[in-house]
């Protein structure tokens, strides 16, 4: 039976581990060739243009001996020139695996629903497990499997969503600090704080971005207009005006804290050049993790078991 990665709740508490341990190895062994997908066959079906997520992928595919296949936005016009019910049944005749990178998290539900390849989501309105991935990696690459604690300032998006799903399952603690009405989805947090019980993980939700990140060994800060939100830019940038990371705000910090971003940045709104350029940040390492976290679930949904 075909696995799926729609979100980080598809998967267990050790499968989490395993997806890290495998992506550790793959970035140990770098830039090395490998068969594990001989002869499989992935497609890119994206609605968003996209630049980590795209090259991660294709590069991931070709040094793991599979074949990638782009599909643009144009090309398909998922849903509107064609249903997303047939697209799925027509690629699933090709192809062994799908990467969606759509707007609505209903699409990737319906992909999977209706597909016999496997889907992997590369980001939807609701989740981003793979940059959620990678984001894991790179908090345990600095920190290990000490407890840590990380603070996430800004938008309850999608980045936000799969960081704390990810955070839960590996057991670092997560305060999220959002205006009112930009809070993480109510039933994401249900999941999360689920999860958490089983690993002793703390969550916090404030609209303090000071007490968020109070000792906190990661910050953590997202766009505040993503895609598709473009009308709002106006409000936005009045609702986030106290949450942008500053030398202020990081202040608050441990003294060998992290910075965090997916990536792409708007300096001077949601962070100062000062941080996200200073000595603190990791946004390329984190930025590189993609392509060996993408590695590691292609190997574990795709790869000979």
């Amino acid at each position: 039976m075909k696995r799926d990665l729609l979100s980080l709740q598809d998967i267990t508490n050790d499968e989490m581990q395993k997806l890290l341990d495998l992506g550790s190895r793959f970035k140990a062994n770098k830039g090395k060739l490998s068969s594990e997908l001989a002869g499989k066959a992935v497609a890119l079906v994206f609605q968003k243009p996209s630049n980590r997520t795209r090259v991660s992928f294709e590069i991931a595919i070709w040094q793991l001996g599979g074949k990638c296949l782009y599909l643009a936005p144009q090309e398909i016009d998922l849903g509107k020139r064609e249903s997303v019910e047939d697209v799925a049944k027509t690629l699933s005749r090709y192809l062994d695996c799908i990467v969606a990178r759509t707007f609505s998290h209903e699409d990737v539900v319906a992909l999977a629903k209706h597909s016999s390849a496997v889907i992997i989501n590369g980001l939807s309105d609701l989740f981003h497990p793979c940059q959620g991935l990678a984001d894991v990696l790179t908090i345990k690459e600095k920190f290990g499997t000490a407890k840590a604690t990380v603070a996430y300032i800004g938008d309850g998006n999608n980045v936000c969503h799969s960081l704390l799903l990810g955070c839960a399952r590996i057991g670092y603690d997560v305060a999220i600090a959002t205006p009112k009405e930009y809070e993480p989805h109510a039933d994401v947090v249900k999941i999360a704080e689920k999860i958490a019980k089983q690993t002793g993980t703390k969550i916090l939700l404030t609209r303090k971005p000071q007490d968020a990140v109070k000792g906190a060994h990661v910050i953590y800060s997202d766009v505040w207009v993503s895609m598709g939100q473009e009308a709002e830019t106006a409000k936005r940038k009045k609702d986030f005006k106290d949450f942008q990371v500053n030398k202020s705000l990081v202040q608050h910090a441990h003294k060998d804290y992290i910075f965090m971003h997916c990536l792409p940045a708007h300096r001077g709104l949601e962070v100062t050049a000062e941080i996200i350029d200073g000595p603190h940040s990791v946004v390329f390492d984190q930025a590189e993790n993609r392509l060996h976290m993408q590695k590691a679930a292609l190997s574990f949904l795709l790869g000979d078991k």
